[in-house]
């Protein structure tokens, strides 16, 4: 089985400030880990909320080997967000579809959803996603997305991305 590499980058002033201790960052680690039979090794970065900061990070990261870079934080709509525009400054094409979907799940639970601006991309042979800044907001949008992903790096010919099927199911279409 393939061991996995993956990216985990929160962007927050106050996290990496050491103010508060990053509990999103957490949570996109536990939550993977319950997904996926892989061996995974992580990259963790917890880093301020400043574009060229977070495009070279994600940089590093793809170049690292991380076949995906999940981040959180900076997906709103107030000055210092900004994961989104990093995103797509970094990826070659970018998957509106994620966003959308992330988007119309957390609407179920707050009216506030609608300002969020998750997004993903591809860059070379990673897949970036953004994901909010909430470890339940985390959870829940993870949820919604995880399924797409293995196909998604197969897709980028990535390593192949075993599912626990008790924890959740990856959708991979049949061969024809």
């Amino acid at each position: 089985m393939d061991i996995i590499k993956i990216g985990v980058i929160t962007a927050s002033d106050r996290a990496s400030a050491g103010i508060y201790e990053d509990i999103s960052g957490m949570a996109i680690k536990e939550t993977l880990g319950r997904y996926l039979l892989n061996e995974l090794v992580f990259e963790y970065r917890c880093i301020a909320d400043e574009q060229k900061l977070i495009e070279k990070t994600m940089i590093e990261l793809e170049e690292s080997g991380c076949s995906l870079i999940v981040t959180t934080g900076g997906t709103g709509p107030a000055p210092r967000d900004v994961t989104p525009e990093a995103t797509q400054a970094v990826c070659q094409k970018m998957l509106p579809g994620f966003g959308e979907l992330m988007r119309s799940v957390s609407l179920q639970y707050v009216p506030t959803a609608i300002l969020s601006r998750q997004s993903a991309g591809i860059r070379n042979k990673s897949l970036i996603i953004n994901l909010p800044g909430k470890p339940k907001s985390i959870s829940e949008c993870l949820d919604a997305v995880f399924p797409a992903v293995p196909y998604c790096i197969d897709l980028i010919e990535g390593p192949f991305m075993q599912c626990d099927e008790k924890v959740i199911k990856a959708f991979r279409p049949k061969q024809s």
